[in-house]
């Protein structure tokens, strides 16, 4: 199994986390031109990553990798990433917050779940003065001091319902962890460590959740940087 992607891609570690779940190994094929003409017709028409190839299989968008991954091999390594008992009311908890869409056009998608705060979160990072330049770049804007303060009180509004949830259960889709949990990861890291902000430290269901996925053996393989385990 072979993953096309950046080493410190977000969306590289979302894959890579699942993969080390469930004990897999891969190799990491690194990329940098993902735009060309071969790269668009042969991998990803998007010119994005990652990428898998799993014997001739070529797959895209992480969050389907990692639902690819979890069911190939739903014997190995951590159990029940998504749920296999057939119960549907299981199945929707699960799914609920994997399939949550973001209320605008504006708002994109980002992380898993879905909500506004997503989108709301990768703005504030391209927006915020204390990342790099290049970071800004290339998430196309100049600091708006109003707009990331705006943003912000969105994500804290967002992260207190997270709060409510998580009050009621373990993890996001109930007491054992699942790929709702897993695909938070990278900017659940990021937010936190890189902006160092206290949006969801502050909260205590937040938190405690945050401190227990983040301290997986998995996460510590990936957070820094993927690298091949095949």
């Amino acid at each position: 199994m072979r993953i096309v992607q950046n080493t410190r891609s977000t969306c590289t570690k979302r894959v890579a986390v699942v993969l080390m779940e469930k004990g897999v190994p891969f190799e990491f094929v690194p990329v940098t031109e993902m735009k060309t003409v071969e790269y668009k017709a042969n991998m990803q028409p998007f010119g994005q990553i990652p990428v898998l190839e799993d014997d001739g299989y070529f797959l895209y968008e992480s969050r389907a990798i990692g639902r690819y991954i979890a069911q190939k091999y739903a014997k190995e390594g951590t159990p029940n990433l998504i749920p296999t008992s057939g119960d549907l009311k299981e199945m929707g908890t699960f799914e609920r917050p994997c399939r949550s869409r973001r209320p605008s056009s504006s708002l994109r998608n980002c992380w898993s779940p879905r909500p506004s705060l997503n989108r709301t979160l990768q703005f504030i990072i391209g927006l915020d003065p204390r990342v790099s330049q290049a970071t800004r770049r290339y998430m196309g804007g100049t600091t708006n001091p109003e707009e990331v303060k705006s943003l912000t009180e969105r994500l804290a509004g967002k992260m207190d319902a997270y709060e409510q949830i998580l009050g009621k259960t373990k993890y996001l889709a109930g007491d054992h962890i699942t790929l709702a949990d897993l695909f938070h990861l990278p900017y659940a890291d990021m937010v936190t460590n890189r902006l160092k902000s206290d949006v969801m430290t502050t909260r205590p269901n937040v938190a405690r959740w945050l401190q227990d996925i983040s301290s997986r053996p998995s996460w510590l393989a990936v957070k820094d940087g993927v690298e091949s385990t095949a």
